[in-house]
């Protein structure tokens, strides 16, 4: 089994109607806005050839950040099937497999318990992009994101297929497991 469940979630921070997203929670929907303004700000600089180092951020991951969240808007949506690595259809030890590969070059192992044993073990409050952060669904099963920023971290979910949630949702604060980093 992958390990990937979630059974009897809240809802989801952030839902998707007729294209147009529909926020419960105003920080979601501010950390949005900022990925976006980021996202933008970097593309305009790659066009006009100027060295990110020129930037004003402060965050000396946001190469790792914008390939995160490149990664996300091109699996953004895609259903949720037990097993499942493409397209049509991943679940969350998956999409965790295929981000690394595809985004840094790195092998995962196929299930969420074993990606849990790679890296090295952080506390919640040292998280940062690019960790992993791992949930206790049921007695066997887990369930594995990637943490962005800001108490955010992307997922295959169950119920709404690839999205970005927050860490303070009532369910994944209280089924939180452990994180791990891969990326130093």
């Amino acid at each position: 089994m992958t390990g990937c469940s979630l059974k009897n979630s809240d809802n989801s921070s952030l839902s998707s109607q007729n294209g147009e997203y529909i926020f419960q929670s105003a920080s979601l929907e501010n950390t949005i806005k900022q990925r976006d303004m980021k996202f933008k700000k970097y593309k305009e600089i790659m066009k006009s050839n100027k060295s990110l180092d020129s930037l004003s951020y402060q965050n000396e991951r946001i190469d790792l950040d914008l390939d995160l969240f490149d990664f996300y808007s091109e699996w953004e949506g895609v259903e949720y099937k037990l097993g499942g690595d493409s397209k049509s259809g991943i679940d969350c030890s998956g999409f965790i497999q295929k981000a690394f590969k595809e985004k840094f070059n790195l092998s995962m192992p196929r299930t969420a318990l074993l990606q849990s044993q790679v890296g090295k073990e952080i506390d919640k409050s040292q998280l940062l992009s690019g960790d992993l952060v791992f949930f206790k669904t049921g007695d066997d099963i887990n369930h594995v994101g990637i943490y962005l920023e800001d108490g955010l971290f992307v997922h295959a979910s169950t119920k709404i297929g690839v999205t970005i949630s927050e860490l303070s949702n009532s369910y994944f604060s209280k089924s939180y497991w452990k994180a791990q980093r891969i990326i130093d």
